[in-house]
């Protein structure tokens, strides 16, 4: 049974209301040049400029807020939102792990975006880390092997150094994005379980990794960048199956 046979017509035309209506108000924030923080225009003027009710206007004022668009503080009024990363974290992880429930295709698209991001720019990175930023990569690689020693996870210093491998393209969009994919990648393999995870060889592809990055080898560094995924798309694989 198609949804338009479940779900009354007048619905839809509600929510393509609310979705225009929600499109509006962004526009109004470009229009207006507002940036984070600023104040944004009162509910009684935007009902004017909109032409729309004020629980029509509240709705989709709880809609951008969940979405990040703005920011509504009680007693204070209403800010375009500074910058934050954590819908779309928890949007994506929802659907990662959902996605393991049936054939897992989201959760492996999304580790091959992650792989993908940090193999195709860690040339660019090696070119402009420093001696004094590889000798903090190589720090956490320590860490690493230690902990592994000691058969204790090391989960926050992994990734600490996927971190400092990018740090130096200055790029805070970049790094906000790693830190969605790493919070997603984690809670998947949460998920999925260690499975036994050998942590002395995980902490020496780490090593591998910190060795081409300091020769300055792009390709060497790429490359193992891109093989140090396929175990977890291959728990992946071995978790879905055993559904």
């Amino acid at each position: 049974m198609s949804i338009s046979m479940i779900v009354p017509k007048a619905r839809f035309s509600a929510q393509a209301r609310l979705r225009a209506l929600q499109a509006d108000i962004m526009e109004l924030i470009l229009d207006r040049d507002l940036d984070s923080g600023d104040p944004m225009p009162t509910e009684n003027e935007l009902c004017e400029v909109l032409g729309v009710g004020r629980n029509t206007l509240r709705e989709s004022l709880k809609v951008l807020q969940a979405l990040g668009v703005i920011e509504i503080r009680h007693g204070f009024g209403m800010f375009v939102a500074p910058s934050n990363f954590d819908a779309l974290a928890d949007g994506m992880t929802f659907r990662g792990r959902l996605s393991l429930r049936h054939e897992g295709l989201e959760a492996l698209q999304l580790v091959d975006i992650r792989q993908a991001l940090e193999a195709g720019l860690i040339s660019e990175s090696i070119s402009l880390v420093s001696p004094e930023h590889l000798l903090r990569i190589e720090a956490t690689v320590v860490k690493m092997e230690e902990l592994a020693e000691r058969k204790e996870p090391f989960t926050e210093t992994d990734a600490e150094f996927h971190r400092l491998l990018f740090e130096p393209l200055g790029n805070e969009l970049l790094m906000n994005l790693m830190s969605v994919f790493w919070k997603v990648y984690h809670k998947i393999h949460v998920e999925i379980g260690t499975g036994g995870q050998d942590l002395l060889s995980t902490a020496a592809e780490h090593r591998a990794i910190y060795r081409a990055v300091a020769a300055k080898d792009g390709r060497g560094a790429a490359q193992l960048l891109s093989c140090h995924f396929d175990g977890i798309r291959a728990k992946i694989r071995k978790f879905v199956e055993a559904e």
